[in-house]
């Protein structure tokens, strides 16, 4: 792969050609490299480099791997993170924190309240709670169970895929909830769970990342989080914020129900604690 720079000078030096050599062929792991890095990679010193990269007319070692990273047509995880990572400006911590509350305030803009309350009633009525998550929306699906459970939802996960999934799936009831995660994209199990409520006639919820859809790949309440743009490192925050948000919004509306089954936890703890 060869990238076009800014200016491609007509000749280049032995250490110049060895930097764009290695660009061309390891061109992911180069956007991951401090200047350090690469120039131990090559055995040539990082004054050589950044006279490289203001050879090719760019400004320097960043706005270098900025133009390489342009250039790439591929999207996946290893090209979103290293998007992320290059508007740090090496102050990582401070700068994914702010990015999470511009996640945050952009999702309480456009997440519907309407909708949210529809998914708190949902939640309240169902006889049960069935989640079904893949990749890494596993993780929310977990600490969704673990809340639920907690306040004493009959709540269940159902298996990610393949025939374990059928089988989790055929046991859903009518009166059931189903509460499903298509943060990117819907996936073929989320479309089959979405296809076989019109069967069975239980209820859905949907996290999901796309403020519009095809009618047949919504559930009966979406609720909307934001976790960043198309090219950028798709975060967790929202959708776990959203995720508690619900849960201490049940809670209210369980009432003493939700707080008698944590007391009862806690009486357990104490009274077996010491044997677990």
């Amino acid at each position: 792969m060869c990238f076009p720079f800014p200016q491609m000078p007509e000749k280049l030096t032995s250490n110049e050609k060895s930097i764009v050599e290695y660009i061309a062929r390891h061109h992911e792991e180069f956007l991951f490299m401090t200047i350090g890095q690469l120039a131990d990679s090559l055995h040539i010193s990082e004054a050589t480099i950044s006279r490289f990269a203001r050879h090719v007319g760019c400004e320097d070692f960043k706005h270098l791997k900025q133009v390489v990273m342009d250039q790439t047509l591929q999207k996946g995880p290893a090209q979103k993170l290293a998007n992320t990572l290059m508007t740090g400006d090496g102050k990582l911590l401070h700068h994914w924190i702010e990015q999470q509350q511009y996640y945050l305030q952009k999702t309480l803009e456009l997440l519907d309240e309407t909708e949210f309350d529809r998914a708190v009633n949902a939640l309240t009525t169902a006889k049960r709670v069935f989640i079904h998550a893949k990749n890494a929306s596993q993780s929310l699906a977990q600490l969704l169970h673990f809340r639920l459970r907690r306040i004493g939802i009959d709540v269940h996960l159902i298996p990610s895929g393949g025939t374990e999934m059928l089988e989790g799936l055929v046991s859903i009831q009518p009166d059931d909830l189903v509460v499903l995660f298509g943060l990117s994209k819907v996936s073929s199990e989320v479309q089959a769970i979405l296809d076989y409520q019109n069967e069975i006639g239980y209820s859905s919820i949907m996290l999901t990342g796309r403020l519009y859809s095809s009618p047949n790949q919504q559930a009966d309440i979406n609720l909307f989080v934001y976790r960043g743009e198309e090219n950028e490192y798709h975060s967790m925050s929202t959708p776990s914020a959203v995720i508690d948000a619900l849960v201490i919004a049940l809670s209210d509306r369980l009432g003493s129900n939700a707080v008698a089954n944590l007391n009862n936890v806690k009486k357990l703890k104490n009274k077996y604690g010491k044997y677990l």
